[in-house]
């Protein structure tokens, strides 16, 4: 196809190609174009001409990092910003190759900024159990209670994120033994829940004032729209207080805590990869910070040839 010459069509596309080849989440393809939008107009006055296929063609690497310094200059990009707009750029330049032909790798030449991969420390197993327990102290309104609980067992429990415990619709009530979770880029998984998830389930859905229909929302706020993210992370920020636990007890420390705790008690580290829907089982070592040593012993184990 002939390349636009103007940003905001040639950002079209390459959001158009980021839903359609690629299949990307729409989070991920908003990341995407936000971090490619000041590229697009950084390089005109850059190289001195207009957007065309031959300015994408003569870019160096030198020129991508002269934009990275720009934008780490201008606007305050931290090592983390930089690597995600490095991917954001990768993915934009094979979005030329495909589409307009346009071939030029001097995007690999460019490294990131290296940083260390921090999680969230897990809780306690009686800390967790307490943190959900006492969601009644925190909240007065009997069903915001029974909804809160049922989201922070979800976490805890089935180790999902809070963006897929808040994606789910009325279609899990009665809560089944599995549950169908679509995760990050689309990925299905099967979720096994536990008695006490579906009961704390099952209570929630019994007293919401608001019509749990089958394709909306499951979890709503008072007014009964979908129950905003923030809302369950202020609960945790309180809870967190008025039980004295560590400043990184937040939502997504309890997904961390479901999987410190089955590895702890001997789950298969394969299992527990499965249920977190990770692609990589590297992934999965690192978010629980199981050492090289048992990740070894471990897929020794478990491959046909090991």
């Amino acid at each position: 196809m002939a390349l636009a010459s103007d940003p905001f069509d040639l950002l079209s596309g390459f959001r158009a190609w980021c839903e359609h080849s690629r299949h990307l989440a729409d989070k991920t393809t908003d990341a995407y174009a936000q971090d490619v939008r000041p590229f697009l107009t950084f390089l005109p006055g850059h190289m001195g001409y207009d957007l065309s296929a031959e300015l994408f063609s003569a870019l160096t690497a030198r020129d991508i990092r002269a934009f990275l310094t720009h934008r780490r200059r201008t606007d305050g990009l931290d090592a983390p910003s930089i690597s995600r707009t490095l991917s954001s750029l990768r993915a934009f330049f094979r979005f030329l190759s495909e589409r307009a032909g346009v071939e030029n790798n001097q995007i690999d030449l460019v490294r990131g900024p290296r940083r260390k991969r921090t999680l969230p420390r897990p809780l306690s197993e009686p800390d967790a159990k307490t943190l959900i327990e006492d969601v009644d102290l925190e909240v007065s309104e009997p069903w915001v209670a029974a909804r809160d609980t049922a989201v922070l067992t979800l976490l805890y429990g089935a180790g999902l994120r809070i963006s897929e415990a808040l994606s789910l619709t009325g279609e899990a009530l009665p809560a089944p033994e599995r549950l169908r979770i679509e995760g990050k880029g689309g990925k299905v998984r099967l979720v096994p829940l536990l008695p006490v998830a579906r009961e704390a389930i099952n209570a929630y859905g019994a007293i919401c004032p608001h019509a749990l229909t089958r394709e909306g929302a499951l979890f709503r706020g008072v007014r009964g729209g979908p129950l905003n993210p923030r809302l369950v992370q202020k609960l945790v920020e309180h809870l967190r207080h008025r039980l004295n636990l560590p400043d990184t007890t937040t939502p997504h420390a309890l997904r961390h805590s479901f999987a410190t705790h089955l590895l702890a008690n001997g789950a298969n580290l394969r299992a527990i990869q499965s249920l977190l829907g990770h692609a990589s089982l590297s992934t999965t070592q690192v978010y629980t910070g199981v050492d090289t040593t048992r990740l070894k012993s471990v897929h020794a184990a478990a491959h046909p040839r090991g």
